[in-house]
Formats: structure tokens, sequence, C-alpha cells
């Protein structure tokens, strides 16, 4: 069955790779407009947009998913539920292309909403609290996303229609509005600041899910709103989201350096590379935002596969002080795993090379202030340092911890590692000849020009100094264990996104239990209650005793209250 729908993926992919060829070629779109229902003079559409932009992505999207499903038919194999695991993964990839070919929002929802209730199922998939948890907080932060769709859907009901094709020139008062929540909604589906903390949470998930979600699919489809969007949000001052995307890649490739676990160290480098897109998209290059986005997908889907092939030999171990020397056990493996890792940093003529040097070049060449230019140039320094780290302790170094499994590389899985791999060399190349459409003379110094390979350099070797000299946990530990710990956990933010919010809210009402079930309201209700009754109840027996005296001052009361009244 996983090899079965592999094969039909892949063939779908190759359709629609040579389809979106000839339509580059030719110039040429497909536009499909379905009315479902006119309500006076709006009129709800189903609508479908093939141009050489939804292709090429589709294609992509379809071939990782092909060689995922096909590296999960070894994966999995063992699973009791991998029936349920392969229509879960084809639900995603479905949900994805309804996003990917639809102008309209309405459609749009239909993919967005299906990523983000399908991602949920994927997350839990191994029952357990830490999934369970993961799980909540993912599909709570895409909620949000989920809900500044629908108010966008109903700012467009002033334009008469929902395909935002026809008004991208259309701009005016309320369009501003419009721009801010689908912005909003991109931030919380690609995890940028402050909806960061639910991306590494999300790698409680099978590791082929990891590599389908964090390469072209949930992550990545935030970044291909925008730049849908582009042409309509770049009416607007588009300072504060570039400043957070900035931000949000400085802050993960910062917590990579300091993290242990594999998995979440790729989540984060995924995390800097979704703010590295944001902010080009943002400086108004959606094109080199849309090569970038294509080629990372490659070498990360690549980057998660030999991933979860380690942690499988490593008897499900995620921490990678637990690893060394893998290379004798896994040489196969190890070599993909650092071909995607070079082109991860953007070293020369690695398939990241193409799309990186492109958009550090034009932003060495913009008029952009001297934070962003610093900013970029140190989140690619730290990159390769994290990159390096994880090669280190990975195969670099032995610590006499050898795996114990027999797990090894089979057939299976290495043939869609492998050609995983070839995209991760090739793909740059390939499709920054055809993107590229019209090419700009850049003129700069040799100093700018030289600059990203200065940085690639320098995070190698900072990455491996560090790791060999055990700087981040040993030195820098000891001394400075609060700054270390506010870097390592992102800035504090899945506290921000969860305790802040709950912890509040618990303690609230512990307050009021304490207060009021076992405090005022135990003592008025309960003990008050039962003490007049009581004293009452000793007055009846004291007045049933037929004392002459106990009548007297009765009735001396009684005549006296009578004469107030009257």
């Amino acid at each position: 069955m996983y090899k079965y729908w592999s094969l039909n993926l892949f063939m779908f992919s190759a359709f629609t790779f040579f389809i979106g060829l000839y339509f580059i070629m030719t110039d040429f779109s497909f536009f499909l407009d379905w009315e479902v229902i006119s309500i006076n003079s709006v009129s709800l559409t189903m609508t479908c947009m093939f141009d050489w932009m939804s292709l090429i992505f589709m294609s992509c999207v379809l071939f990782i998913s092909s060689m995922v499903i096909l590296y999960s038919h070894s994966y999995m194999g063992d699973d009791i539920f991998k029936y349920r695991f392969l229509l879960l993964v084809l639900l995603f990839v479905l949900s994805m292309m309804f996003l990917i070919i639809s102008p309209n929002l309405v459609s749009i929802l239909l993919g967005w909403d299906g990523l983000g209730l399908v991602s949920y199922c994927l997350v839990i998939y191994f029952q357990n609290f830490k999934s369970f948890n993961a799980g909540m907080l993912t599909v709570l932060t895409n909620r949000i996303g989920d809900v500044a769709i629908l108010i966008s859907i109903a700012w467009f009901f002033n334009k008469g229609g929902f395909n935002y094709m026809f008004y991208m020139d259309n701009y005016d008062n309320w369009s501003f509005w419009v721009a801010i929540f689908i912005i909003l909604a991109a931030f919380t589906k690609s995890a940028q600041i402050p909806f960061s903390s639910w991306l590494p949470a999300a790698m409680a998930a099978p590791t082929p899910v990891s590599a389908l979600v964090h390469s072209s699919t949930l992550v990545t489809a935030g970044v291909y709103l925008l730049i849908r969007f582009n042409e309509f949000i770049m009416h607007f001052n588009m300072s504060l989201p570039l400043y957070l995307s900035c931000m949000t890649m400085f802050m993960a490739g910062l917590g990579a350096n300091f993290e242990y676990d594999l998995k979440k160290i790729i989540a984060l480098s995924t995390l800097s590379q979704l703010g590295f897109m944001m902010g080009i998209l943002f400086m108004g290059y959606p094109i080199l935002s849309y090569l970038h986005l294509l080629t990372h997908a490659f070498f990360k889907a690549l980057l998660f596969l030999c991933a979860g092939l380690i942690i499988h030999c490593m008897n499900n171990s995620q921490d990678i002080r637990h690893m060394g020397y893998l290379v004798n056990q896994m040489p196969y493996t190890c070599a993909c795993f650092c071909i995607s890792t070079l082109s991860l940093c953007g070293f020369p003529f690695m398939s990241g090379f193409y799309s990186k040097d492109f958009i550090l070049e034009y932003l060495t060449t913009g008029y952009l202030n001297l934070f962003i230019y610093v900013i970029y140039f140190i989140s690619v320094g730290l990159t390769v340092s994290y990159s390096f780290r994880l090669i280190y302790y990975c195969f670099g170094s032995f610590n006499g911890l050898s795996s114990s499994s027999s797990v090894g590389e089979d057939s299976v899985t290495m043939f869609s590692m492998l050609i995983l791999t070839l995209l991760a060399i090739c793909s740059g190349s390939l499709l920054s000849w055809l993107l590229i459409f019209n090419l700009d003379l850049l003129l700069m110094p040799i100093e700018c020009k030289l600059m990203p390979l200065l940085f690639v350099l320098l995070g190698s070797w900072l990455g491996w100094v560090c790791s060999v000299l055990s700087v981040y946990d040993t030195l820098m530990g000891l001394f400075y264990h609060m700054p270390i710990y506010f870097m390592g956990s992102m800035w504090f933010m899945p506290y921000f996104s969860t305790f802040m919010f709950y912890s509040n809210g618990l303690f609230l009402s512990k307050s009021f239990t304490s207060f009021m079930d076992y405090g005022w309201g135990e003592y008025l209700v309960s003990g008050s209650f039962s003490s007049f009754f009581n004293w009452l109840s000793q007055f009846n027996v004291i007045y049933q005793n037929n004392n002459v005296k106990i009548y007297l001052i009765s009735f001396l009361i009684v005549g006296l209250f009578l004469i107030i009244l009257s």
C-alpha cells in the first residue's frame, strides 16, 4: 500500500513539474472558477488557479511526499496502525494541495484548516502526555491563524467576492486590516515570533511526519500565502514584520547551539530558515523567497529522514551526546546527512548556496539599516555553527556509547534518501536557472561579495571548536547559567505560550477554592447556618419548659413592638 501511493504521488509530481515548465516557457495560467452559491451581490466560489508557481510547488510537495511515504514503508513497518498513519499523511498532502491551487480565501480556509486538524492528529499519533500537550499547543496556535483567515473573509465581503487575485491593486483603508490579518495567519502557521513555541513541540510526531511538515507542507504554508499576497501587502509599511522575522531567525539559530535533542535542533534550523524566507519576502523579493522555499524543502526533508534512521539505530534516543562515530555503523546515512547539512549551511555549489547567495547579495545592495544587515549575517554564521556542532557530536567524537540496536540501512529507506541527496546537490542550480527571469546587475565591493563565504567559514570553525572544548555546556554553563538557559529555551517563549496563561488561571481557581469553598463559603453557609439552627433548637427546648417568666417577657416584647409600630 505504501509503495503504491508513493508511486502514484511520484508520477503526479513528474506530471505537474513538466506542466509547470511548459507554463513557464509560454507564460500561461489556467484559472478554473465554479460558483457554488450567490447571495445578493456576493458569490461563493470554488476556485483553482494553475500557474507556474503553484505547479512547481505542487510537484515539490508531491515528490517529497512520495519519498517520505516510501521511507515510511520501512520506518513504520512494525506499527500496528500503519494504514491509519498512511491515511493521515495522504489527508495532509490533500489539504496542502487545496492551499496551493486556491486563489480564493474560502477555499484556502479549507486547506488551511485541514492542515491544522490533520497535524494535530499526527502530533498525537504516539499517545502519551507529552504528545497530547504538544498537539494541543499546535492546534490552538494554528487556530489563531484560522480565526485571522475568517476575519479576512469577513472583510472581503466589502469587495463583493473572495478571489484576492482580482483586488491586488484595489486597496483602500480596509485593505490595511486585511493585510494585517493575512500576516497574522502566516506568522502562526510559519511559527514566527511570538508564535514560535509550537514548532519544536511538534517534534512529538513520527519522524516521517516531521520530514513532511518541516520541509514542504505545514510550516511553509504561511510563506507561500505571503508570496501570493506579496503584491497586496507591499503597499504598506512592512518594517515590524521584517524585524520580527529577523529576530525569529536569530533566536532559532542561537537556541540550536545550546540544544541536545537531535530533532529539536533540526526543528530550530527550520525556524531559522523560515525567518530567512520571511525577511527577504518583506523586503520585496518574493521570487527569491520562493526559490529558497523550494531548495530548503529538499535538503530539510533529507535531513529529517537521516535523523529518523539515526534515532532508530540509537534505540530511539534523540540525545546527540549518546551518539558518536556513527559513520562506522551507517556510512551512507552519514554521507547523506553531511550533504544535507552543508546544503543548509549554504556551502558553495550545494543547492542552498544558490538561493542564500542571491538573498544575501540583494540584502547587501539594498537600502536597509545596519541592524537587519548584521542580524542576517550573524544568523548565517549561527546556522553553520550548530550544523558543524551536530556533525561533531554525531560523527566526530567517540563517547563509548555504541549502538546496541540491529537496525540497518535497508534498500527502501536508502533509495528515498539517495534521490533526495541528488536534489539537495542539484536542485539549487536547476531552479535558479528556471525561476530567476530578470537578472539584475549587482555591483558591490569584493569584501561584500566574500562576506557570506567568510561567515560560513567562521561559523564552521566556531561550531567545531566550541564543541571540542565543550564551551556551551562545561565552561559557560557553570558561570553563566541564566543567560544560557534564556538562550537555550527560545527566550522563554514556550513559557509565554503555555505556563504564563494557564498557571495564572490555575492559581486563580485554587485561590477561589481555598477562599470561597473552604473559607468564607464554608464559614457562612455551613458553619453559620449550623450555629444558628443549633441556637434555635436550644431556645426551643428552653421555651418548651413552660416557664412563666419567659411568657411574660415574650408578652412584653411583643407588646412594645406593637406599640412602636402603632
